[in-house]
């Protein structure tokens, strides 16, 4: 596999990069222990630098410009974006705090960025001091060693991040434009928006959201949402259970067209706003105890009007002291309901479970994580969903094997849990071109009996098993997240996953995580090569050596050159679009042949690459459907495996990307991607 690095036919400079990133990972490399550096930028060095020169920091990787604000309602020179400056918290005040008094959600108010599903997050990771410190780390203020910088750490498509930023915020009429505290001279907050902007391409681009993805780029955790219309009976067991556990909550009510965005209910509830679920509480009332739930809005202001509020009546009747423990009186933003109208307010509840197995009633055991990186590319693995059957099994696939059923002495169906999450990465960078989230979801196979010999020789499942299967298990929808899991229970056995966008042809990389709670094991399908063909001079009829005598002259041996010419001459006889093979095919097919270095072939290497090129026609051919004299990608990938190598997704991907045009693959390109190959695995 070393010559996987060598290649130049890998396109663009990404293969050799991703190569280089897993084995980075393997070394440890995005564990929470040695996070990423962002933009290659090192806090400590950079640090340094500015304080032996007495220079405060100022970032050329998010400069203190327009661009950085966005680029649609906060593009350069948009009314919102006029007379901005941007200041340092020491210019704005005489004593600015990076934290004052610990770091707690009533230091998050939301400024004039739709990013309440940010601030939501960041509300509700104030209650856990050890992630807190996760993301915002120890020791950075603007009294020792002060130099104008300061960093955060992130968790991003299966690795942790850590993001430099310089400490001029946007400012507009002497405030800050964004996240503030309600304290005037405490800034993590803000700093903390602005890092988080930079690792999405600009402010703008944090504008709306789910809170999951904030939850788990401060954990790198696994979320799971509830609808409350649908919700288990057992919630308030489950949000109890998951506030214990450190886990981040968020809620939302639906809006049902554009005008209900952030329209107020009669009662002060906001529509369509991220809200953080930041406590439970049962009280004594008239001797019956009811449930108590505590949100926040993180606008800081607006708060529920209704039972349980601030001002209630319900307050004059439970004990005082236990009035006085709930924090009564907090203007905030935070407020406390009953759990039933919580139920009947709000829409969905989502849960970032720090460990997969939060959820799971007095389960003592950890769950298996397995993490998968994959892409979808138009032409080679962006089948879309099983609506497109002629394109869906080109979609990446990948095998994981349940072993071991749960432990539930209650339950006496045999089977496995396990969670799915499919995300896919980058996509707010993608907004200033117009472009957003995918539409993304996928399907699970049983691997039946008659199946295993083929994937236990990893053999990519083609059309004919997904029109005859029909899956076993898939996302509860599709949707336009940037994630979408899926708690599941399985038989033991074998299961393919097959991640996809909604409709073919769209591009973008994913991380696919599996947890698994008892013991599993994965494989994503391999690289498998050809059987060498080996033959002598004995071998070669009298004929053919009469032709070679002839082509290749007095010397025995066929030059390049001659190769060019008599190429016309072995696919004369049939319809192709071809003038003959390229001098570039030629050299490709001579190096490969060639096994003294002489740069020419004798007969027997030539009679071994002339059957190869015959044989390859018939496969050509053969896939060639229209007979248009070129193949389409997704054909090319199945003429691939029938000349002997089984490709997994990523080669195919690289192959399709280097010798396909317009997603088409003419004979001569089909004949130097094989000889390739062929070259690659020779060795």
């Amino acid at each position: 596999m070393s010559k996987f690095g060598e290649e130049v036919m890998y396109p663009a400079g990404g293969i050799s990069a991703s190569i280089h990133a897993n084995r980075l990972r393997a070394e440890g490399m995005g564990s929470k222990d040695q996070a990423v550096h962002f933009n290659n930028q090192d806090y400590e060095a950079l640090k340094q630098e500015c304080v032996e020169s007495g220079s405060l920091f100022e970032d050329p990787c998010f400069p203190a410009e327009p661009p950085s604000l966005g680029f649609k309602e906060l593009a350069p020179y948009s009314s919102k974006t006029r007379d901005v400056e941007w200041m340092r918290p020491t210019e704005l005040t005489d004593d600015p705090q990076f934290i004052v008094g610990g770091a707690t959600r009533t230091d998050i108010c939301q400024g004039a960025l739709g990013d309440c599903w940010l601030l939501a997050a960041i509300g509700s990771l104030t209650l856990n001091e050890r992630l807190l410190h996760r993301v915002v780390p120890h020791g950075q203020s603007f009294q020792d060693d002060y130099a104008g910088i300061f960093h955060f750490q992130f968790w991003q498509f299966g690795e942790w991040v850590d993001v430099v930023i310089d400490d001029r915020l946007p400012v507009k009429d002497g405030e800050l434009m964004f996240v503030h505290s309600a304290e005037g001279n405490e800034f993590w907050s803000a700093l903390l928006e602005k890092a988080y902007a930079k690792l999405n391409g600009s402010y703008e681009a944090l504008s709306g959201g789910s809170t999951t993805e904030g939850f788990e780029d401060f954990t790198g955790g696994v979320s799971e949402m509830y609808e409350l219309r649908k919700a288990p009976r057992n919630l308030y067991r489950i949000i109890s259970k998951a506030l214990e556990r450190g886990s981040l909550l968020g809620c939302s009510i639906d809006i049902t067209s554009a005008f209900d965005m952030e329209a107020v209910t009669f009662k002060k509830l906001v529509k369509g706003h991220a809200y953080s679920v930041t406590g439970l509480k049962e009280v004594d009332y008239h001797g019956d105890m009811v449930r108590l739930i505590r949100i926040r809005n993180p606008w800081g202001q607006v708060e529920w009007t209704g039972a349980w509020s601030d001002n209630a009546p319900e307050w004059d009747d439970i004990d005082p002291s236990e009035r006085e423990d709930l924090h009564l009186q907090m203007e905030d933003g935070e407020f406390w309901m009953s759990f039933s109208d919580f139920m009947r307010q709000f829409s969905r509840l989502e849960i970032c479970n720090l460990t997969p197995d939060v959820l799971s009633e007095d389960s003592l055991s950890h769950w298996n994580t397995i993490k998968f990186y994959g892409t979808w590319r138009r032409g080679s693995t962006a089948g879309g969903c099983r609506n497109h059957p002629n394109t869906f099994w080109i979609n990446p696939q990948y095998k994981i094997t349940l072993l071991e059923e749960d432990d539930d002495p209650e339950d006496d169906e045999v089977a496995c849990s396990f969670l799915v999450a499919l995300m896919q990465k980058d996509r707010r960078r993608y907004r200033r071109q117009g472009q957003d989230m995918h539409t993304i979801g996928f399907a699970l196979y049983e691997v039946r009996t008659e199946m295993e010999n083929q994937c236990c020789q990893n053999v990519h499942l083609k059309k004919n098993f997904f029109l005859s299967h029909s899956s076993c298990a898939r996302s509860e929808t599709f949707i336009n997240l940037r994630e979408v899991s899926t708690r599941l229970r399985l038989p033991p056995g074998e299961y393919l996953i097959v991640p996809s966008t909604f409709e073919p042809g769209k591009e973008a990389d994913f991380v696919l995580r599996v947890f698994t709670e008892k013991q599993s094991e994965t494989d994503d399908f391999c690289v498998f090569a050809f059987l060498q063909e080996e033959i002598t001079e004995d071998d070669i009829d009298d004929s053919f050596k009469s032709m070679f005598a002839q082509l290749a002259g007095e010397v025995a041996m066929l030059l390049l050159v001659s190769l060019f010419h008599i190429s016309v001459f072995a696919i004369s006889d049939q319809d192709l679009k071809t003038d003959g093979f390229s001098i570039e095919s030629c050299r490709t097919m001579v190096n490969l042949m060639d096994k003294d270095g002489s740069a020419r072939l004798g007969m027997v290497e030539f009679q071994i690459l002339w059957n190869k090129i015959r044989k390859w026609l018939v496969i050509f051919r053969q896939f060639d459907l229209d007979k248009s004299g070129a193949m389409s990608s997704y054909e090319m990938r199945l003429a691939v495996e029938a000349a002997g190598f089984k490709l997994n997704n990523t080669l195919n991907q690289i192959l399709v990307a280097r010798y396909a045009e317009n997603e088409m693959i003419d004979f001569d390109n089909f004949i130097c991607c094989l000889v390739k190959l062929e070259a690659m695995f020779s060795e």
